[in-house]
C-alpha cells in the first residue's frame, strides 16, 4: 500500500522548509515566502495528491471549523429549506462545515439544542425559522459568534444580530407593479398580525398609495389567514357584490396559498384572471406559484440569499472572534439587522386594468 504524503515530502520535493509548506498551503503564504518558492510548493504537493490534515489545522488555529445551526422546524418542513442550503454553500466555500439540529417547533429544545452543538465545538452557531418571527434566543448562544435567520431578537437591546427579508418593501413593490399596469382600486388579503410578516407587508402596500398620493381604501384590506380556502371565501367577500364597478381589478395576497384561493373563487364566480381581476401572490412557493394556471406573479422571499448573508456575517464575526481570543480581548459579535430585498417575479396571473376601470 503506497503511503500518504506528507507536508515533509511536498518540502524536499520543492525544496524548501516544512514550514514554508505550512505557511502557503493554509493560506499565508503571501508576504512570507517568495512567489516562486509559492509556486513550486503548490505544484510540488499537487504532483503528491497532498492536502493539509484539516483536524491537525483546527487544532493549531483553535478552531473546529464547524458551524452550528439549529432550526425550528426548516429541516423537517418543505418549505424554507434554501436559507439553510444558501449558508451551507457559503460555509463549504470557506472551509467550513455545518451540523443541523432541528426543534421540530418545540420550543423548550432550544437551549438543549444549542447545548449540544456547543458540546461539540462549533464555532459559530445561526438559528433559522420558517416564517418571519421574534425569537426569544437561548441564552447560550451567546457563547460564541451567532446570528439569526428569517427571525429577529425579542429583546429591545437585540444582542444577536439578525437577516431577514425586507417585507415593508415586499409590500410595496407587489402593489406597485400593479399600480404599473393601470390598476387602483387594489385589495389585499393578509394573515393574521401575530406573524410580523403580515403587518409589514400591508404597511409596504399602504407606502405604496402614500407614494403616489392615493387614498389608502381601509375596507380594501382584509386579514383572513394563510391558507386557500381562507383566500377563497376572503376574495367571495370582495368579489361577490354590487357588480363590475364595484369590485377592486386586482387582489394582492400575503402569500401564494392565499392567491390560489382568489383564482379559485374567481373561477366559481365566472371571473377571468388576470383579464378581469389580477392577482398576485408573495413567497414564489417552490412547486405552487409556477405551476398554477394561471403562473402566479409574486414576490419571491430571498430564502437562499438570506442562508448566504446570514453565514458570510457569521464567518466575519467567527474571524474577528478568534482575532479578540489571540489578542486576549473581549469576544464580541455582530447585533446588526440586515434586510434583505425580496424579488419580483411577474408571470400571468397580473395584466392591464380592464377597460373602463
Amino acid at each position: 500500500m503506497n503511503r500518504k504524503a506528507t507536508a515533509l515530502d511536498v518540502a524536499k520535493l520543492a525544496g524548501v522548509s516544512r514550514s514554508a509548506v505550512s505557511l502557503v498551503l493554509n493560506g499565508r503564504g503571501d508576504g512570507n515566502v517568495a512567489l516562486e518558492s509559492q509556486q513550486r510548493i503548490r505544484e510540488a504537493a499537487a504532483s503528491l495528491n497532498y492536502t493539509p490534515n484539516k483536524i491537525a489545522l483546527s487544532l493549531r488555529n483553535r478552531q473546529s471549523r464547524i458551524i452550528g445551526i439549529v432550526s425550528d422546524q426548516v429541516v423537517t418542513s418543505p418549505f424554507d429549506g434554501n436559507i439553510i442550503a444558501g449558508a451551507d454553500a457559503v460555509a463549504r466555500e470557506h472551509g467550513f462545515v455545518t451540523v443541523v439540529m432541528d426543534t421540530e417547533l418545540d420550543g423548550s429544545r432550544d437551549e438543549g439544542a444549542v447545548e449540544t452543538l456547543l458540546d461539540r465545538q462549533v464555532d459559530g452557531l445561526m438559528y433559522v425559522t420558517v416564517g418571519l418571527r421574534p425569537l426569544h434566543v437561548p441564552a447560550n448562544m451567546e457563547r460564541v459568534p451567532s446570528i439569526l435567520a428569517n427571525c429577529f431578537d425579542d429583546r429591545p437591546e437585540a444582542g444577536v444580530g439578525a437577516v431577514i427579508p425586507d417585507e415593508v418593501r415586499g409590500g410595496r413593490e407587489a402593489a406597485e407593479h400593479v399600480m404599473s399596469l393601470g390598476h387602483r382600486d387594489i385589495a389585499f388579503l393578509a394573515g393574521d398580525s401575530l406573524t410580523p410578516a403580515a403587518p409589514r407587508r400591508i404597511e409596504g402596500y399602504r407606502e405604496a398609495f402614500r407614494r403616489t398620493g392615493q387614498p389608502v381604501n381601509e375596507a380594501r384590506i382584509l386579514q383572513v389567514g394563510w391558507d386557500i380556502d381562507a383566500g377563497f371565501h376572503g376574495a367571495m367577500k370582495l368579489l361577490d357584490g354590487d357588480g363590475a364597478a364595484h369590485r377592486p381589478t386586482a387582489i394582492l395576497c400575503a402569500n401564494d396559498r392565499l392567491a390560489i384561493g382568489v383564482v379559485l373563487a374567481c373561477y366559481r364566480l365566472g371571473l377571468s384572471v388576470p383579464q378581469d381581476i389580477s392577482v398576485m401572490g408573495y413567497d414564489d412557493e417552490f412547486r405552487v406559484a409556477k405551476a398554477m394556471v394561471p403562473a402566479l406573479s409574486t414576490m419571491a422571499l430571498p430564502l437562499r440569499e438570506m442562508g448566504a448573508a446570514a453565514m458570510t456575517a457569521l464567518l466575519g464575526d467567527v474571524t474577528q472572534h478568534r482575532v479578540q481570543l489571540d489578542d486576549h480581548g473581549t469576544p464580541g459579535g455582530s447585533s446588526t439587522e440586515t434586510m434583505v430585498p425580496c424579488r419580483l417575479v411577474v408571470r400571468d396571473s397580473t395584466g392591464p386594468v380592464p377597460a373602463g376601470r
